[in-house]
């Protein structure tokens, strides 16, 4: 629809999300974020999909929450008050998800990117925790930025709301790679094309093993890691991947070429 300004696209199990709403500057508006809910949970819901990759159209990537809407409308109105879900939605999928940012990214869009698992940016993006110098808080993306980021630099930016380039963003933790903007395609494709080859339940559950909260003891973890450990190596994906590994072929979650 030439109304909608979130779209998506599945090519050999892999969604591509897009945000499409360049003249505001892909802002998270009450309709950007409805659709982005939807998307997100029809490429999760779908079997054919093994990945999503999050991108953008125009030359940003994510503003932030829109600020127009968000001018005049009391603390229950607020839009941000949806934006846990989207974030949580991201984190907690069972699908590896990857941000593609050949722009900028600010605020809530930093947010969205601390929420992949992957991040690749272009030499060309650029990043601000710019809430305190429009008198808010990063709260909310705080809960995904932060378990990414070196704590100093954490400190440093949320504070000072300072703009910072993608190297010092994959510097600290917040991307993975950042790359020549005419690399950019190239270097997400060949994180695809190596995710696609996991199994997809394995990948689910080595998703919620990152996201786990450690036993008391090395005992009690060891104990929890060797039973999901177990359980794993005895399941179907695991004799697949065995048998396929035995037999010098592709495993049969692989898609074809």
């Amino acid at each position: 629809m030439a109304d909608e300004l979130v779209h998506d696209e599945v090519h050999r199990g892999v969604a591509t999300i897009t945000l499409d709403s360049p003249h505001n500057r892909n802002a998270l508006s009450a309709q950007l974020r409805r659709e982005l809910t939807e998307r997100l949970d029809a490429a999760i819901a779908d079997s054919a999909v093994r990945v999503v990759v999050l991108t953008h159209t125009g030359p940003v990537f994510c503003s932030g929450m829109d600020l127009k809407e968000a001018s005049g409308a009391g603390a229950e109105r607020q839009g941000v008050n949806e934006f846990p879900a989207i974030l949580q939605r991201i984190w907690t999928s069972p699908k590896p998800v990857v941000a593609r940012l050949a722009g900028p990214a600010r605020a809530g869009g930093v947010g969205l990117v601390a929420a992949c698992d992957i991040a690749v940016a272009a030499h060309s993006a650029t990043f601000a925790f710019s809430e305190v110098r429009i008198g808010v808080v990063p709260a909310v993306i705080s809960v995904t930025v932060l378990p990414r980021l070196l704590p100093r630099a954490a400190h440093e930016l949320f504070l000072t709301g300072e703009t910072f380039d993608a190297e010092r963003a994959a510097a600290i933790g917040l991307v993975n790679s950042a790359v020549p903007a005419e690399d950019l395609d190239a270097e997400v494709r060949r994180y695809t094309d190596m995710l696609v080859l996991g199994a997809p339940n394995a990948l689910a559950a080595t998703k919620e093993m990152l996201r786990r909260t450690r036993a008391d003891s090395l005992a009690a973890d060891f104990a929890a890691m060797l039973e999901f450990s177990a359980k794993h190596f005895a399941g179907a994906e695991g004799q697949e991947g065995i048998a396929a590994f035995r037999e010098k072929r592709k495993p049969s979650w692989v898609p074809a070429d």
